[in-house]
């Protein structure tokens, strides 16, 4: 189960530099972990997780497989990009196709880095992204009214639906308000998602600050925390300079350098696990000799989904799922203690899968 998240930014605010980070990350990944496949636009990386080391190192895992998280770089973006100024239809074409939006904002003072806009101010520039979006959504949205209108007419009960949820987001906009404020009923939602509205899109405010800032942030970070709040979105302090330099250390290097900071890990590590916790995202391990593996899912996934995380046949021909708990299976010392001391339960298919539990799957083939 794959998922997108769209690093979006208007020019010389640190976009690419954060994204090349990235890809580095990525690429160093690349010899430890299967399945980091790398294109020029795409970074792959696995999303950082204690919990699983310890897991491998109780079962003596052979390789130790993480959860991943694909970060999609997104064509630059400048004022009237919903009329297609600059790269503004292949940015709003690379965004629909995201599950969220990493929005890299300047927080930084830098006479040698010019602003496109002549000033630096994070908030005006985070709404001037906000405005784009919300202007090409509501293009898009009055010409699929307009274009539903027939089939309303003809008594098209999915196209009465469709009108219906698209006149609220209209309505939203028009009050200067992103789609995703709307409140859904959930016999809306799967057809609320269908609509691929841009502004739906959850939103993770990255503030890139100077070096001697990555810690505590300043004053711009400071707004745009604030700001975030006020939306219900949630926002990370990163220094893309420091994090580009990480990337170029090996491991050792790297934590010797974070502690000159004062810092206690990557600002990398905080944007992933700030964009997992963003998309309601879950993870769940499989363990044994062979390999340790975490597997992502939706928050409130029932056992059959979650089992079809790893392959169709297991949710199709599903039985139960024998499920230890991650604080038990380490404090009791693995999936043999832990069954031994009654911790081991077996659940069916109206199971609500938990993060951190370690799941084995019976299916039938």
């Amino acid at each position: 189960m794959g998922f997108k998240m769209g690093i979006v930014g208007l020019p010389n605010v640190g976009k690419s530099t954060l994204f090349n980070a990235l890809t580095r990350t990525a690429a160093a990944q690349a010899a430890n972990f299967p399945f980091c496949t790398i294109e020029p636009n795409v970074g792959e990386v696995a999303v950082p997780d204690a919990r699983l080391d310890k897991l491998a190192e109780i079962a003596k895992s052979k390789s130790i497989i993480p959860t991943r998280m694909t970060f999609v770089d997104i064509a630059g973006l400048v004022k009237g990009a919903s009329k297609g100024e600059g790269l503004g239809n292949q940015f709003l074409a690379n965004i629909r196709e995201t599950d969220a939006i990493a929005h890299v904002l300047r927080c930084f003072e830098d006479g040698d880095v010019t602003h496109v806009e002549g000033r630096v101010d994070p908030v005006a520039d985070a709404e001037t992204i906000d405005t784009e979006l919300m202007l090409a959504d509501l293009e898009s949205i009055e010409k699929r009214r307009a274009g539903l209108v027939r089939k309303i007419k003809g008594n098209d009960k999915d196209a009465a639906q469709q009108d219906r949820l698209l006149a609220l987001a209209q309505a939203a906009i028009e009050d200067g308000k992103p789609a995703r404020t709307v409140t859904i009923d959930e016999d809306d939602a799967k057809a609320w998602r269908m609509l691929q509205l841009l502004t739906t899109k959850p939103v993770l405010y990255v503030c890139n600050v100077g070096e001697s800032e990555a810690a505590e942030g300043n004053a711009l970070s400071t707004a745009v925390g604030e700001m975030a709040a006020a939306q219900g979105n949630s926002h990370v302090i990163i220094s893309a300079q420091i994090e580009e330099e990480i990337s170029q250390l090996d491991p050792e290097e790297a934590d010797m350098f974070l502690e000159e900071m004062g810092l206690k890990e990557a600002g990398l590590n905080r944007l992933i696990r700030a964009g997992y916790e963003l998309l309601h995202l879950e993870t769940y391990f499989t363990v044994g000799p062979k390999e340790a593996r975490a597997w992502t899912i939706k928050h409130g996934t029932s056992a059959p989904k979650a089992a079809g995380v790893i392959h169709g046949d297991f949710e199709k021909g599903f039985i139960r799922a024998e499920t230890i708990a991650y604080d038990d299976f380490v404090t009791l010392g693995g999936e043999g203690p832990a069954k031994e001391a009654g911790k081991m339960r077996s659940e069916g298919k109206a199971y609500t899968v938990k993060d951190g539990d370690v799941l084995h799957f019976l299916f039938n083939t």
